[in-house]
């Protein structure tokens, strides 16, 4: 994989990570902001409207990441035979805290090597 593909996959497997604080920080702000203002009764608020599919959109990039990963994994030779499904697993079940530490071990390394070499 090249150095440009290697970061943007980085970008896009650090959205979720970025993504929950935000959510947990809008959640914290709405609940200290809702104290103050009592319901309207005319719907959903508009920050609520935007942070629905905000959170769907990146639910979905979470199972199409775990998808690219999983592929990578059982595509590549950096990995031994033995601990790709070990990888699999890991990726499947860990997958905010396991991508990050999967892309930099054996796809930024990996990036990295093979920049090295066409020099």
């Amino acid at each position: 994989m090249t150095k440009p593909k290697a970061l943007l996959l980085a970008g896009f497997t650090l959205w979720p990570i970025v993504y929950m604080f935000l959510f947990m920080a809008f959640m914290f702000s709405q609940v200290f902001i809702g104290m103050d203002n009592p319901a309207q009764g005319d719907g959903m608020p508009l920050a609520f409207k935007i942070i629905f599919p905000l959170h769907f959109l990146t639910m979905l990039e979470i199972f199409v990441l775990i998808a690219v990963y999983i592929w990578h994994i059982f595509k590549t030779d950096v990995i031994a035979q033995d601990k790709k499904a070990l990888w699999a697993v890991v990726i499947f079940l860990g997958n905010m805290v396991a991508m990050p530490v999967y892309w930099w071990l054996y796809i930024w390394k990996q990036a990295g090597e093979s920049g090295a070499n066409r020099t």
